[in-house]
């Protein structure tokens, strides 16, 4: 997950608690080495070293693809799984190294859901292309792990590098406390949230940008354009029954820019936004 994950368990039993703690990494061992774009053998890497061939995919996959597709139409192309090429030109590192306006438009004809054809179970992209699960491959570890956990115990927090489930409260009733990060003080909390049931999914630039010339490039990018989106709040939380929509709609938000915080409230949903 490239992150700290951790899971909570308000129980008095210990081997009842060793063996949540078991289930839920066993699920997010399996979704990462599955759905990494880093793991060489899995149907990521299949699909992405084809070179223009037809890949079938498994029925986990296909669910995934098509969510992939209603996000992209949903978003007006701005939420896009295609455009994870485009980390061959950015690398959000906290340096000043931001690439140049020709590096990144020769990777845009690489760019773009509408090029693909994909006919559940079948899929296949122009060559050179590549598809990357990680917008929403994390959240969706967090809501196939809770439900693994669930008929062991609903007195659990399931907390995958900062997007969380928490499936009922702790013993007693106590709602779990939870820290939305500082935007200037890493490890401390902005925001302190009570949280007894349901997700709560954060995007944002805290720990990845670039900054050149006094201006800060956030790793959000529109895939359109290929560069960062612009007048995007630093970072925005979104509470959610599930850890897949807060997140969808956390990153929905921040890809509509300076709009965010109009596109969440007209959503209904509960947020927090900094900027």
């Amino acid at each position: 997950m490239a992150s700290p994950c951790e899971v909570l368990v308000s129980e008095h039993d210990r081997a009842l608690a060793e063996r949540i703690v078991n289930v839920a990494a066993a699920e997010a061992a399996r979704v990462e080495a599955k759905l990494s774009r880093y793991r060489p053998g899995n149907v990521i890497d299949m699909i992405n070293t084809a070179g223009g061939r037809t890949i079938v995919v498994d029925d986990e996959t296909a669910r995934l693809l098509d969510y992939a597709a209603q996000l992209f139409e949903l978003s007006e192309g701005r939420f896009d799984v295609t455009s994870g090429v485009l980390r061959r030109a950015w690398r959000f590192d906290g340096s000043d190294r931001v690439p140049s306006a020709d590096v990144i438009e020769a990777l845009l004809p690489l760019v773009g859901w509408q090029k693909v054809r994909w006919q559940a179970p079948q899929l296949t992209l122009e060559p050179g292309m590549e598809i990357d699960l990680g917008g929403i491959g994390k959240e969706y570890a967090v809501d196939r792990a809770a439900a693994l956990v669930r008929p062991l115990s609903e007195r659990c927090l399931l907390n995958f590098g900062g997007d969380l489930l928490a499936l009922g409260p702790q013993t007693g009733g106590w709602p779990w406390r939870v820290g939305v990060e500082s935007l200037n003080v890493p490890g401390a909390a902005a925001k302190e949230i009570e949280l007894g049931r349901g997700a709560l999914a954060t995007s944002g630039d805290t720990r990845r940008f670039l900054r050149k010339d006094g201006k800060r490039y956030g790793h959000i990018l529109d895939p359109i354009t290929g560069w960062p989106v612009e007048d995007a709040p630093r970072s925005i939380t979104v509470a959610a029954p599930t850890c897949t929509q807060a997140g969808m709609l956390a990153t929905l938000s921040l890809l509509r820019g300076r709009d965010a915080e109009a596109f969440l409230a007209a959503q209904g949903v509960q947020y927090w936004a900094f900027r």
